[in-house]
């Protein structure tokens, strides 16, 4: 996809808003997103923060933005999507594999008890590290690392949520899941779907193949390992 060279005139926060509004009903709202929570959340978190100041006029676009560093964050459908497949009821601890900017992050405070949030990139980790604070969300942590690997000593999580797309089922994720939890992320090459998994209560793994989508790959060990 090639993308604009112009940069936009700042609008307002009134207009931003406007936009949201506008985003949530015609892209999310009218092709079946029905969670109340995630829309709220679509709804109030400024998405126009977490892309450069160049792209900030293709922010509530039907379409992802690029963020720098060949990464982009994705279609909101897409988000809201995701999100609304793990039934997030509040009280859950995440862990997102793929921070980016920031901004599903932000989505997921909203929506979690607690975000656990891993960029392999350090100036996006840290990027999203300032975006975040600078909207005072304080349960949500970011660093730096190989997502492939998981935050074990955080683990278990009730939700995982993939952001990039490896080519086989990260094993660490799996085991860092807890009984009854769910995840879901994009799993595939040159053609991907997003794959959901929940975990039963006796340990158990039912997989469920979604939409066809398309996302970045998932680099570090993920390239590596088998």
């Amino acid at each position: 996809m090639k993308w604009p060279l112009w940069e936009e005139a700042p609008a307002s926060e009134a207009e931003y808003a406007a936009r949201r509004a506008r985003m949530v009903e015609t892209q999310l709202e009218r092709r079946s997103i029905r969670d109340e929570r995630v829309l709220a959340a679509m709804r109030g978190v400024p998405r126009h923060l977490f892309v450069p100041q160049r792209f900030r006029g293709m922010a509530y676009d039907d379409s992802p933005v690029p963020i720098g560093y060949e990464q982009t964050v994705s279609q909101p459908y897409i988000v809201a999507y995701m999100l609304q497949c793990l039934k997030l009821a509040g009280n859950e601890k995440m862990l997102e594999i793929g921070a980016g900017s920031g901004y599903q992050t932000a989505l997921l405070s909203q929506l979690c008890r607690k975000v656990y949030s891993i960029e392999i990139i350090s100036a996006l980790a840290t990027q999203a590290e300032t975006t975040v604070c600078g909207l005072d969300i304080r349960n949500a942590q970011i660093r730096c690392g190989d997502g492939y690997l998981g935050w074990p000593e955080a683990a278990p999580f009730d939700r995982i949520i993939v952001s990039a797309a490896p080519g086989h089922l990260p094993k660490n994720l799996v085991a860092q899941l807890r009984r009854k939890g769910r995840m879901i992320l994009p799993l595939g090459d040159l053609e991907q779907r997003l794959l959901f998994l929940y975990k039963a209560a006796a340990g158990k793994i039912y997989r469920r193949r979604l939409v066809p989508v398309k996302f970045v790959p998932m680099t570090g060990l993920a390239e590596k390992v088998n």
